[in-house]
């Protein structure tokens, strides 16, 4: 018997990236020796003080029963210790922080908090795709901001009509970007909690890369900018800054409204995330942040190790400002499927397509950093036997 699914899941979004996931898969199944650029998956362990804090964590008994529905307080404390530490930004922890199951969670469930059939969320474009996915399930609408190389990968706000302004509700901001690697200014966020306060809109910022920038050069947080928590929120995850992805572990910051609504959804949805990955998680905000310093090195080799590769097998390409990922231009001729279907067939090199994070993605692929300098070279050395960049490829790009 087949069971037809839910007009909300036929609403959903396709899973671009599936089917590139499933092919690579199916040739290491068959032996070929892929090099996997295309995922946003963090590549080193969790630092061994964290998991230390697990293990002790997981034999209290207290952590064996339901967690409270919001959380245990001194998480939510250890963020406030955190976010005025990391960012000078001052939090109410039982009013003004929710502890979310990942990021991916929150951000898809906002939408379901805020937005009612019919009303508009402007998104980045191109952006994080599971953005779309709550806007789907809320039954919203999407305006789309246009992530141009003209405007550094920001969004230029006199481009959206009056109408959309006036009927929006939402906005997503994520800085350092994905897929992009561009970091914003104080200048935007200024412009945005102007815009947001003008028309009503609260701002949802996704700073899931906060903690993952190159040369020293911090990127801000929305919530430094004054007016922000009145106007929204920001959603930070413990996967990228503390390699924890696997531990589904976030929070959400700022206007109390926002963490009301979504920890009353929540507690529709499930009790709070296990004790003891909550004891560790504070135990990664509050402890030395030595690790987080020597992962963003990490980053930063092998950011220039790829850059400085690329660049000498003759393609052009700029490096990323944050963010574990490089953004890179096509070759002429190519579109982003296209350039990347060749990559996996005649060089076994998975990247993900700039189309599937939007339709101004289009002209670029999207690489990740979670690769040794090894690898990376690696794959840089099969890109060059193609001849893309030297004049000498024989490759038709139809």
């Amino acid at each position: 018997m087949q069971f037809e699914p839910s007009a909300t899941l036929k609403a959903l979004p396709e899973q671009f990236f599936a089917k590139l996931t499933q092919k690579a898969a199916r040739y290491v199944k068959e032996g070929r020796d892929i090099i996997n650029l295309g995922q946003g998956n963090p590549d080193l362990p969790t630092p061994p003080h964290i998991v230390r804090a697990l293990q002790k964590a997981a034999e209290n008994p207290l952590y064996h029963r339901y967690s409270p529905f919001k959380g245990h307080l001194f998480l939510k404390e250890a963020v406030a210790q955190f976010y005025e530490r990391e960012y000078q930004v001052q939090l109410d922890p039982e009013k003004e922080v929710a502890v979310l199951f990942g990021g991916k969670a929150g951000l898809v469930k906002v939408s379901q908090c805020l937005l009612n059939p019919g009303d508009i969320a402007l998104v980045p474009d191109p952006g994080y795709p599971d953005y779309w996915s709550g806007i789907a399930l809320a039954g919203g609408k999407m305006v789309m901001m246009p992530l141009t190389a003209e405007n550094q990968f920001l969004p230029d706000y006199s481009q959206l009509s009056a109408s959309h302004l006036a009927r929006a509700k939402l906005m997503f901001l994520n800085y350092p970007n994905n897929p992009t690697a561009s970091v914003a200014t104080k200048t935007l966020y200024e412009q945005t909690v102007d815009l947001a306060r003008r028309h009503q809109i609260c701002v949802v910022h996704d700073f899931a890369y906060g903690a993952i920038y190159y040369d020293n050069h911090q990127p801000p947080s929305f919530l430094q900018i004054p007016g922000a928590k009145d106007v929204g929120i920001e959603i930070y995850t413990l996967s990228k800054t503390y390699n924890m992805a696997g531990w589904r572990i976030a929070f959400a910051v700022g206007n109390q409204s926002v963490i009301e609504a979504i920890e009353l959804i929540q507690d529709h949805y499930y009790c709070s995330v296990f004790g003891a990955i909550q004891e560790a998680a504070a135990t990664a905000l509050l402890s030395n942040q030595e690790c987080v310093h020597d992962l963003r090195e990490t980053y930063q080799q092998r950011r220039d190790t790829l850059i400085g590769a690329l660049r000498d097998i003759g393609w052009e390409v700029e490096p990323p400002q944050g963010s574990f990922f490089a953004w890179l231009p096509v070759p002429p001729g190519f579109s982003s499927v296209s350039f990347a279907d060749l990559l996996l067939e005649k060089s076994d090199i998975v990247v993900a397509p700039g189309i599937g994070f939007g339709a101004h993605g289009e002209g670029y692929i999207r690489v990740g950093l979670v690769s040794s300098e090894e690898m990376l070279l690696k794959a840089v050395e099969r890109i060059e036997g193609l001849g893309l960049f030297t004049g000498t490829s024989q490759i038709s790009s139809t």
